[in-house]
């Protein structure tokens, strides 16, 4: 069926293209890295320091960036099979360190994505594999932060695919998984969502590829993040 959507005229409903169309939510929470803002330059340039004196040639970017969204340990121990839990502890710090000092200037936000959060009804809050700190901090640097309710980081608990940066975000806001919508770029991102009960939208445009994608059946699908809030 096509949902009716409370912020447009009588009859009209929100409609995607060939595809399910997206009723409003109460809550909806977004992921960053590849879903809000286009940092994968940023994010690979401080792995990719890090990994230099580990590796004889540079990583090949795309490699890198399939890694966005999940935790550090995941490419370093892919790169480092036998890397001891202190010698990852010391790459996270050298990553955050020089990911920090880059202060995200190769870093945008999608197109869209200014606009989509303006029109966008209900209340918005993040779930990110980034700590809180640093996810208000960029939010604010690209002018994205008044715009959200609430902002929710990785912040000592397993991230994602669990889901517990979720299952925090829906807490602060005293909200109900059932009401909430999150919209990520990943296959963590999706599985996340799913343990967390809530509904799954999927962006095209992001780092994950679309064959982990769909392998979690996400609810929604979206090639500009505009199409959540066009009537």
């Amino acid at each position: 069926m096509d949902a009716a959507c409370p912020d447009c005229p009588k009859g009209s409903v929100r409609r995607l293209p060939n595809r399910s169309p997206i009723p409003a939510f109460g809550v909806y929470i977004f992921d960053v890295d590849g879903t809000l803002l286009d940092s994968a330059q940023d994010i690979c340039a401080a792995v990719q320091h890090v990994l230099s004196e580990h590796v004889a040639e540079p990583l090949p970017f795309d490699y890198l960036k399939s890694f966005v969204g999940f935790h550090l340990d995941d490419v370093f121990l892919d790169v480092i099979p036998t890397a001891p839990r202190e010698q990852l502890d010391k790459m996270i710090e050298l990553y955050k360190a020089n990911y920090l000092g880059r202060k995200h200037a190769s870093t945008r936000p999608f197109p869209g994505v200014v606009e989509a959060l303006s029109n966008l009804g209900g209340r918005k809050t993040t779930a990110t594999t980034k700590g809180t700190p640093t996810t208000r901090a960029v939010l604010e640097q690209f002018a994205l932060l008044p715009f959200f309710d609430h902002v929710q980081g990785t912040d000592g608990f397993p991230c994602k695919p669990a889901p517990d940066v979720l299952l925090n975000a829906i807490a602060a806001l005293g909200a109900k998984p059932e009401h909430c919508l999150f919209i990520g770029d990943s296959e963590a991102d999706m599985e996340a969502g799913r343990r967390a009960g809530v509904r799954i939208c999927a962006v095209d445009y992001g780092y994950g590829k679309a064959d982990a994608l769909e392998k979690w059946s996400p609810d929604y699908r979206l090639s500009d993040l505009r199409e959540l809030c066009r009537c």
